[in-house]
């Protein structure tokens, strides 16, 4: 019933003979929805171990907030891995990205809307992506034109992984793209990786626009069963692609500022916003 309230029941009448865009994909959400994203620096869903550096048990490499409103622009909050954060039964201040090792999503979903001010129970859903699904995604679409803005080299010989991009406008495959959102300037550390981070989520969704690749998006739903971890069904799924597909405007994406990072945190950096300053503006 709830659900009702949200998402409204598919109309099947004439749909065999309709073109499919991102309009007519589906039912759009009835109010705006916020989708927690964790992008793990795992390979699959359920890995013990990540294969990456520093190793350990998969944790977040990027975490978004995703705000699909039906009647605004799609909204990305970018939320800083490296963001100093306390926790229960933890005497010392551990990383936003470190979450999911330690609580899964329901720890991460907690403190992420402790942390920007959410209204319970937002995030409304949430989706884990490994690296072996945003592979996938990007080769199912047939790549991404992407533009990385400075030639990127990098070889982990423990790992046995290597980067080695070149700069300027080129199509990049699966496994090149997992190289650029991967890749770690020595001076911009993870700020940098977000500016990439938003140049692949601006790629994917232009490519999904396009009218040869909006019919696919069933299909590759059904191809991405059991490779991620979401509570949402296929249905929503669609239901937001939809919505966020449809509006013609921009992303609207948003950052938080950070304080430099200092010894006493490790590394770790806080926020740099006044006491009491909304983080995200609601719709």
């Amino acid at each position: 019933m709830v659900l009702g309230l949200v998402w409204r029941e598919p109309d099947r009448a004439g749909s065999d003979s309709m073109e499919i865009t991102p309009a007519t994909l589906a039912e759009k959400p009835r109010r705006p929805i916020t989708v927690l994203v964790i992008g793990l620096d795992g390979e699959r869903i359920g890995d013990a171990v990540n294969n990456a550096a520093p190793a350990g048990p998969p944790g977040a490499d990027a975490l978004l907030l995703v705000r699909v409103n039906p009647k605004g622009p799609l909204q990305v909050l970018n939320l800083p891995v490296e963001l100093a954060v306390r926790i229960p039964g933890s005497s010392e201040p551990v990383g936003l990205g470190s979450l999911y090792q330690r609580g899964g999503v329901a720890l991460t979903a907690d403190v992420v809307r402790e942390l920007v001010g959410l209204e319970p129970p937002r995030p409304d859903r949430y989706l884990v992506l490994p690296r072996s699904a945003l592979r996938r995604i990007v080769d199912r679409v047939g790549g991404l034109e992407l533009s990385p803005p400075q030639v990127m080299r990098y070889q982990d010989k423990a790992q046995k992984y290597k980067i080695d991009l070149q700069s300027g406008l080129q199509r990049l495959n699966g496994s090149q793209v997992e190289q650029l959102v991967r890749f770690r300037d020595p001076g911009l550390g993870d700020s940098g990786r977000r500016i990439d981070h938003q140049l692949v989520e601006t790629g994917l969704r232009e490519r999904f626009r396009q009218p040869e690749q909006v019919s696919q998006l069933p299909d590759l739903l059904r191809d991405l069963q059991g490779q991620v971890e979401t509570n949402l069904s296929a249905r929503e799924s669609l239901s937001l692609l939809s919505a966020g597909l449809d509006d013609q405007r921009p992303i609207q994406f948003t950052r938080l500022s950070l304080k430099p990072a200092n010894k006493d945190f490790g590394g770790l950096r806080q926020l740099d916003v006044p006491p009491g300053k909304a983080l995200w503006k609601a719709p």
